[in-house]
């Protein structure tokens, strides 16, 4: 089976040695994305959560738009969070982005991100040629 490295200037660059996302067969793997702005590379929010989630989930969509889907084919989601408090309002802002059925998903506590944000999420896409 072949893989084709998926790449849009929509989401920020990677940061490391990693692609925005992978597909292999008509599966996507997302790589995870963290609160920056892709034209300026910087972190959004000033340390508000809820403005660093909305900029997760845009640059999850702009990934799965860039590998021929939409985030309504997204079937599982890894969130990860340094403060579980932040769970309530993380919920919030991914219901805003999906419809029900949601996909599956796990959320996990951790001690730091990169560049210090509070949210990180990567994804599984299923795309139909």
């Amino acid at each position: 089976m072949s893989k084709t490295i998926i790449h849009t200037d929509n989401a920020p660059a990677a940061i490391g040695a990693y692609s925005q996302a992978v597909r292999a067969g008509n599966t996507v793997y997302m790589s995870g994305q963290i609160p920056l702005d892709p034209a300026t590379m910087t972190v959004v929010g000033d340390g508000d959560f809820r403005a660093e989630a909305h900029q997760v989930f845009k640059n999850l969509k702009a990934v799965a738009q860039a590998a021929g889907g939409s985030l309504d084919d997204i079937v599982k989601v890894n969130a990860y969070l340094t403060d579980l408090g932040n769970f309530a309002i993380f919920n919030e802002v991914m219901a805003e982005y999906f419809s029900q059925p949601y996909p599956a998903r796990a959320a996990v506590g951790i001690a730091a991100l990169p560049k210090g944000v509070q949210v990180e999420a990567e994804a599984v896409l299923i795309v139909n040629d």
